[in-house]
């Protein structure tokens, strides 16, 4: 299966570990992604139907309008995307604009343009809930024409919700897979990371996931997937999985280069058979 690229950059993005995710999800009608982010593993899966959530109103507003208003979106979407457009002083007011727009499709417009001009395609807000990632300042950001029409495309077999993961997950129903992607865990105690949305995802959520997890596999039936970080901490957390995966991401975690190293995953399979 060839490989699909999201259209969005994305810290953590699983585009690197699609080919091991896919290895351990297991079959079933449609897949349900309460963590969906830049949708990689959606991409690169071949599911009857998909159930994609995040908690992040505008990557879902975004992804809603890709889908309906393909033509018009990458029409219009391809005009934040030359030279004049990449500067400075553009960006900040783009950026200002956006954290004042109350009109959907704009707001989409401009958060694809925020995503791969701002530094290192990362989102995050502040307190107030304003974006406010500064200007990355790329020679020339790429325009992903090719992968937005294979999103909208892919997209018509899916159903794009913004809700917490809980709501998610309760709404899951018989036949279904899920694959969590959380906020990942830090990776030590004094590691700081920054949140990438207000909603701020703490351990005692980790523990919830874990648990919701066991309960959908156990009671329901449906097997759950979940990524994290491999630590002493994660392996606790999901100890009641049925499986535990180790696999080296392709990426680093360190802002020290001298610090970066490749880091181990834990892919946690909760998958009970019905009796």
């Amino acid at each position: 299966m060839k490989k699909n690229r999201a259209f969005l950059k994305w810290a953590g993005g699983k585009y690197p570990l699609v080919e091991e995710i896919r290895r351990y999800l297991p079959a079933g009608e449609r897949l349900i992604e309460p963590f969906v982010g830049a949708g990689s593993v959606f991409l690169n899966t071949d599911y009857d139907s998909y159930i994609l959530a995040d908690i992040n109103n505008d990557l879902i507003n975004l992804y809603k309008i890709v889908k309906n208003e393909t033509d018009a979106f990458i029409r219009d979407a391809r005009e934040l995307f030359i030279d004049e457009v990449n500067t400075s002083d553009v960006f900040y007011r783009l950026r200002e604009e956006f954290n004042l727009c109350t009109d959907d499709y704009r707001r989409a417009l401009l958060f694809l343009y925020l995503n791969r001009h701002c530094y290192n395609g990362l989102c995050r807000y502040n307190m107030r809930g304003e974006f406010n990632v500064p200007f990355g300042r790329y020679k020339k950001p790429y325009f992903p024409e090719e992968e937005l029409y294979w999103f909208a495309e892919k997209a018509q077999n899916a159903t794009f919700v913004c809700e917490h993961y809980q709501q998610t997950l309760t709404n899951a129903t018989s036949g279904s897979v899920v694959y969590c992607d959380p906020p990942y865990a830090p990776l030590s105690a004094t590691a700081n990371f920054t949140a990438y949305h207000t909603n701020n995802f703490n351990n005692q959520d980790q523990q919830n996931l874990a648990q919701l997890a066991q309960q959908l596999s156990s009671q329901s039936q449906i097997p759950v997937l979940i990524s994290n970080h491999d630590t002493v901490l994660t392996r606790e957390w999901y100890r009641d999985a049925s499986s535990l995966y180790v696999v080296k991401a392709r990426r680093t975690i360190s802002r020290n280069i001298s610090g970066r190293s490749k880091v181990n995953e834990l892919l946690a399979l909760y998958c009970q058979a019905a009796s």
